[in-house]
């Protein structure tokens, strides 16, 4: 069952998206409870980190008086939960770009000045939230998942093209089809996680098996499908052969 939070600092206007939120869940049977609605964004966190799983996040973004607003809520509950929806309801349709400023990654941003407007923005989020759970359990897709700074970032597998090592040490720079970002690792622990599907080609190179296009056996390297370029070593040209044949 997947967890909705609720945090609003305006009492009325809570306590309605509490009732439509219960009704629609009741309504559509949907796979969620509303386990918190708050005005306070601490006993959203904290019943967050005391409980970490997926989840759905409505959120204002001016809470009055208190130390966080919205977004600053948001990075934090992405700290303890990197794939749940986060759908900010909010009087300030001109903030909706902060979102991606701060890196949220929002399912939506929903203005609640007209009442009307605003339950059908809840109401389409549900939905939107409901068909892509339906379709992750289609896809069953495999997910890495590592710790960036303070953001955890999760990368379907089946998207990353390769890991190299950066000029600095222990540091690893993945290279995704639609990403690319550092992060502190060692490539024997990144072999030994993602098995056989990645094959370490070079002391400074994991690649994914199946995103590699052609090789270059006279200057040693590797083309993977999107045009980047990996060296291999020497040794390794026998067992690459093998597994792309």
């Amino acid at each position: 069952m997947l967890p909705v939070y609720l945090c609003e600092d305006n009492a009325q206007i809570r306590r309605a998206q509490e009732e439509f939120i219960e009704k629609q869940i009741a309504i559509e049977g949907y796979d969620m409870q509303l386990v918190l609605s708050s005005g306070r964004p601490q006993e959203i966190l904290d019943a967050v980190y005391a409980s970490p799983k997926r989840g759905i996040y409505f959120l204002d973004v001016e809470l009055k008086g208190e130390e966080l607003d919205g977004f600053a809520l948001g990075q934090k509950i992405r700290q303890a939960d990197a794939r749940g929806f986060l759908v900010y309801v909010t009087s300030f349709p001109d903030l909706a770009f902060e979102t991606f400023r701060y890196h949220l990654e929002a399912l939506d941003y929903i203005v609640k000045e007209n009442p009307k407007r605003m339950f059908e923005g809840i109401r389409h989020a549900l939905s939107v939230v409901t068909e892509r759970m339906c379709q992750e359990k289609v896809e069953q897709r495999e997910y890495f998942t590592v710790k960036v700074m303070d953001t955890v970032r999760h990368i379907p597998v089946d998207e990353i093209v390769f890991f190299e090592t950066a000029g600095r040490t222990h540091r690893i720079e993945l290279h995704a089809k639609h990403d690319r970002f550092d992060f502190i690792g060692s490539m024997q622990e990144l072999q030994k996680q993602l098995g056989e599907r990645f094959l370490r080609v070079h002391r400074a190179y994991l690649v994914n098996v199946d995103e590699i296009g052609e090789l270059d056996l006279k200057h040693r390297e590797i083309r993977m499908k999107n045009g980047e370029t990996c060296l291999f070593a020497r040794g390794m040209k026998g067992e690459i052969l093998e597994r792309i044949c």
